[in-house]
């Protein structure tokens, strides 16, 4: 059943008739420009609430349990949809934003569809 699921996930971003929630994941691993990137930081919550993203994490303590990923900074994403996420990183009003963070930070980012949205 897991994989039957995962494949209408990948074809449809469904199980069933329910969406599939997505995660976007990001690694901010170092930051160049102290300055822009707390502009970028002020700035982007209201980007993210238009296209119906949340945050679940934005920078908190990290704490490696196993394996040698060492993170300086994490920040997590959630949205209704893949289609939500992508939405948002084509958003125009992001655009300048994504610029913007792209100059003063480097980073690390992914989209992973979760579990059906509740």
């Amino acid at each position: 059943m897991r994989l039957a699921a995962r494949v209408i996930a990948l074809t449809g971003n469904t199980i069933g008739d329910q969406k599939l929630a997505a995660f976007l994941i990001v690694e901010i691993t170092e930051v160049h420009d102290e300055q822009t990137y707390a502009q970028y930081r002020e700035r982007v919550p209201l980007t993210l609430a238009a296209n119906g993203g949340a945050y679940l994490v934005r920078g908190g303590r990290v704490e490696v349990l196993e394996g040698s990923w060492q993170p300086k900074r994490v920040v997590v994403v959630r949205f209704d949809s893949a289609e939500a996420a992508r939405n948002w990183w084509d958003d125009p009003g992001y655009s300048e934003l994504k610029a913007m963070r792209q100059r003063s930070s480097t980073t690390n980012m992914i989209l992973v569809e979760g579990i059906p949205n509740a």
